[in-house]
C-alpha cells in the first residue's frame, strides 16, 4: 500500500477535528450500540474517537499504519494495545494470523477512502471478525464534492451508496446505512472548491461548525 509516512496534511486535519467535540461525541454515540465485546479501531490517528471508548472502559485495541501515529497512541493510551496494521498487506493472513476471527466490532472512520484497493481492505476487515461481528465504517460522500482538500489528504475517491455496496462481499448483511453532516457539504464545497483554500484553514471551519452544532443528520 502506498501512503505518506510523514502525513502533515492528515495530522493537521486530525488536530483540527480534535476541536470538534460535539461531532466526535456524536460519532461515538452512533458506534456505541455496536460496541460490545472485543473492538478494533482501524486508523486511530491521534485518538480523537478512541478516547471515548477508553473512557467508557470498552475492550478496545487501537491501530494505525503509520509509525508516527502508533507512537503517539502508545504514549497517549499506555494501558491499551496499539497495533501497526496494513489492511492491504500482501500477506495479510500470515502477517495478522493472531488477529483473524478475534473481534466483535471493527470500525474505520475516514480510512477506506485512503486505500486504493478498498474492496480488499473490506475483505480483510471481515476476516478479523468473529461470527456475528460488525463492521462499522465512515467514508466521505459524493464524488462530485471531490476537491483539493481530498487531493491534499490523499483520498482516492468519495462514495455513494451504490459504490459503497460494491466493495462489500455479497455475504455481508447491511444492518444500517445513513448519511450525516448535511451542513458540512456546503463548507467543504465552498472552501475547498470555490475558494480553493488550503487544508490548514480547515481548523477554523471545524471550530465554527462545532460551536453552532451544525452537524445535521440526513
Amino acid at each position: 500500500m502506498e501512503f505518506k509516512e510523514i502525513d502533515i496534511e492528515g495530522e493537521l486535519t486530525l488536530k483540527a477535528m480534535s476541536h470538534g467535540s460535539k461531532l466526535n461525541k456524536w460519532m461515538y454515540s452512533q458506534i456505541k450500540p455496536f460496541a460490545n465485546g472485543k473492538i478494533l479501531e482501524i486508523g486511530s490517528g491521534i485518538g480523537n474517537i478512541s478516547e471515548y471508548f477508553i473512557e467508557d472502559k470498552k475492550d478496545i485495541q487501537l491501530s494505525d499504519i503509520r509509525d508516527s501515529y502508533v507512537s503517539q497512541l502508545k504514549k497517549k493510551f499506555p494501558d491499551n494495545t496499539v497495533l501497526k496494521l496494513d489492511l492491504v498487506h500482501e500477506d495479510f493472513d500470515k502477517e495478522y494470523k493472531h488477529l483473524i476471527g478475534t473481534f466483535d466490532l471493527v470500525y474505520a472512520l475516514n480510512v477506506i477512502e485512503h486505500i486504493e484497493n478498498d474492496k480488499l481492505a473490506i475483505i480483510n476487515i471481515n476476516k478479523l471478525l468473529r461470527p456475528g461481528g460488525f463492521i462499522y465504517i465512515l467514508v466521505p460522500a459524493y464524488q462530485s464534492l471531490y476537491n483539493n482538500f481530498d487531493r491534499a489528504l490523499f483520498h482516492y475517491r468519495r462514495y455513494t451508496r451504490k459504490s459503497l455496496l460494491k466493495i462489500f462481499p455479497v455475504d455481508l448483511k447491511f444492518v444500517k446505512y445513513w448519511n450525516f453532516n448535511f451542513a458540512g457539504i456546503f463548507g467543504w464545497y465552498m472552501i475547498g472548491s470555490i475558494f480553493k483554500r488550503n487544508i490548514m484553514e480547515f481548523n477554523f471551519v471545524v471550530k465554527v461548525f462545532d460551536y453552532f452544532g451544525v452537524f445535521f443528520v440526513l
